[in-house]
C-alpha cells in the first residue's frame, strides 16, 4: 500500500467513520481486477480555448521573461473529514476555461519564451508557453482507486486523463508530479500578479458575454419559480427557508450551484444587507427581498435582486419607497456609456436617495453631510463575472475612479433600508427594505440591461406575482 493510501488509511481508523480493517493482499489483487476496458475518448476542443489563449497571452505580455503560477486551489475542509465543493480561483478558471469540474491541485505555468526578457528579443503574439498540472486519475490497479477518499474513484467519482483535458481545453498537460517550483515564479499572492489577472477581467470578451446572458436566463428562471412558490412560504414559520431551496434547486439544475449564498429577507430582515439566514416567515403585507444568482458551470455568476410584495399588492408607502429605488436605478442606468467614470453611476443613484428622502421629511436641513446614506450605505454598482463582486484586486484608478468601457458588465442596485427600530422615520415606514438590482452590459453608445426581462415596475411585479401564482 502506498505511503499516502496508508496514511489515509490510519486516518479512517483514528475517525472510526469507514474501514477499520487494511486489505490484505489477496483483497488488493482482487478488488483492482476484472474490471472492463474503458474506451478512451477524447472530447472536442471547447469554444472557449481560443479565448483563453488570447487571455494568456494578454496576461503574459504584461510580464516578459517572467514564470508566471497560477493555482486552482485546494479542497476547503469543513468538519473533520469532510470537505467543502471545490471551486477553483476565479484567475485560474479565467485563464484556462477549467470551470466546475477543475481538479483541486491543478496549476497553470506560464514559461517565458527564449527572448522574450524584458529589453531583449522581438515582440511577439504570445511570449509564454502554457502548460497545465494536475494529479492525473490512478488506474484500478492502484490502491488509489479505492483507498483514497479524497480522490480515488471508487470515492468520488471518474476523474479525467491528462489527454482529455489538453485535448479539450488546448492547453497541453503533465502530471502535477512534474511540477517544480522556482524562486522567481510569480504566484497569485503577488500583488502585482493578483493586480492583473483581476484588471484583465474588466472588459469581457464575447465568450464571458454569452455566459452572463445564460446566467442572467437562469436566474430568471429560478426568480420566476420562487414567485409560484410564495403560498408555500407563506404557510411555513420558516418560509425564507422555501425562498431559498427553490431558488437554489434552479441553481443546481441550470448551473454549478449559487454565486453567493442566496438573500432570501422577507419583512424587516430587508433590512440587513446580507441576511443569509434565511430562517424567518414569509408574511402577507411584508416584502420579500431577493438577492441571488445562478452561477453556471463555467463559473460565471449573474446578480439580480428584486423586492416583491408577498400578498401580490404594495401598500401605499411600500410602492411610494419602491418607486423612489427604481428611479436611482433608472437615473444611474440612464448614464451609463463609454467614458464616464465608473463611480459616477453610484452618484447619479444617490442624488435621486437624496432627493426622495428629503422630500418625504426624513433629513435634517442641508450642511454638507450626507445624512441620505443612512438609508442607503452600501455602493450602487461593482463589477460581475466568474465573481459576484469581481476584479476586486483591480486599481482604484481601473475600477472606481476608471473610465467606463464597452464591454464591462456591472451591476445598478441603489436601494432604501428604513431599520425597525429607526426614530428618524415615521413609523410606517420602519421595517421596510428595497432593493433592486440589475445586471448591465456596457454597449458602444450605452448600456444593454441584461435583465430587463425580469419586472421592474411595481405595477409589473404585481402583475408577475399574479401570472406567477395562477400559471395565466
Amino acid at each position: 500500500m502506498s505511503e499516502h493510501a496508508q496514511t489515509t488509511h490510519e486516518a479512517e481508523i483514528d475517525h472510526g467513520n469507514r474501514s477499520t480493517t487494511p486489505p490484505d493482499d489477496a483483497f488488493v489483487s482482487y478488488i483492482s481486477s476484472h474490471w472492463a476496458d474503458r474506451p478512451e475518448e477524447l472530447p472536442a476542443v471547447d469554444p472557449v480555448a481560443v479565448a483563453t489563449a488570447n487571455r494568456r497571452a494578454a496576461l503574459g505580455a504584461q510580464f516578459p521573461g517572467e514564470r508566471l503560477v497560477i493555482r486552482a486551489g485546494v479542497m476547503k475542509q469543513r468538519s473533520n473529514d469532510t470537505f467543502y465543493p471545490f471551486r477553483a480561483h476565479s484567475a485560474f478558471a479565467h485563464l484556462t476555461g477549467w470551470g466546475s469540474d477543475a481538479e483541486p491541485g491543478a496549476i497553470l505555468a506560464l514559461d517565458p519564451l527564449a527572448g522574450t526578457a524584458e529589453g531583449g528579443g522581438e515582440e511577439t503574439a504570445a511570449n509564454h508557453t502554457a502548460t497545465l498540472y494536475f494529479r492525473e486519475r490512478a488506474g484500478r490497479d492502484s490502491d488509489e482507486f479505492f483507498a483514497n477518499p479524497e480522490i480515488g474513484e471508487f470515492w468520488i467519482g471518474a476523474r479525467p486523463s491528462l489527454e482529455q483535458v489538453a485535448a479539450r481545453l488546448g492547453i497541453p498537460t503533465a502530471p502535477l508530479a512534474d511540477f517544480a517550483a522556482s524562486d522567481g515564479d510569480r504566484e497569485l499572492d503577488d500583488p502585482e500578479l493578483a493586480r492583473a489577472a483581476s484588471e484583465l477581467r474588466l472588459v469581457k470578451d464575447a465568450h464571458e458575454i454569452a455566459e452572463m446572458r445564460a446566467a442572467v436566463a437562469a436566474t430568471a428562471r429560478g426568480f420566476a419559480e420562487v414567485l409560484a412558490a410564495l403560498p408555500a412560504a407563506a404557510a411555513h414559520p420558516r418560509g425564507e427557508r422555501i425562498v431559498e431551496g427553490v431558488f437554489n434547486q434552479r441553481a443546481r439544475l441550470d448551473g454549478n450551484t449559487v454565486g453567493y449564498e442566496t438573500i432570501a429577507a422577507s419583512g424587516p430582515h430587508a433590512c440587513t444587507l446580507h441576511w443569509i439566514r434565511n430562517d424567518g416567515p414569509v408574511r402577507a403585507g411584508d416584502l420579500l427581498l431577493l438577492d441571488a444568482g445562478v452561477e453556471l458551470d463555467s463559473l460565471y455568476t449573474a446578480d439580480i435582486t428584486r423586492t416583491v410584495p408577498v400578498s401580490g399588492a404594495f401598500t401605499d408607502v411600500q410602492r411610494r419607497v419602491y418607486e423612489a429605488v427604481l428611479e436611482a436605478a433608472d437615473a444611474a442606468r440612464a448614464i451609463v456609456r463609454p467614458g464616464i467614470r465608473f463611480g459616477d453611476v453610484h452618484d447619479a443613484a444617490m442624488a435621486v436617495i437624496e432627493r426622495r428622502t428629503r422630500e418625504w421629511g426624513l433629513l435634517p436641513e442641508p450642511d454638507g453631510v450626507a445624512y441620505y446614506r443612512r438609508y442607503m450605505v452600501h455602493g450602487t454598482s461593482h463589477h460581475l463575472g466568474l465573481d459576484v463582486h469581481d476584479c476586486a484586486q483591480a486599481r482604484r484608478e481601473m475600477y472606481l475612479d476608471g473610465v467606463v468601457e464597452a464591454g464591462m458588465v456591472f451591476t445598478i442596485e441603489p436601494g432604501l433600508y428604513f431599520q425597525p427600530d429607526d426614530l428618524t422615520v415615521p413609523e410606517e415606514y420602519r421595517g421596510i427594505g428595497v432593493r433592486i438590482e440589475d445586471d448591465v452590459l456596457v454597449t458602444d453608445d450605452g448600456c444593454e440591461n441584461l435583465s430587463a426581462a425580469i419586472p421592474r415596475t411595481a405595477d409589473a411585479v404585481e402583475a408577475w406575482i399574479r401570472a406567477a401564482q395562477t400559471g395565466a
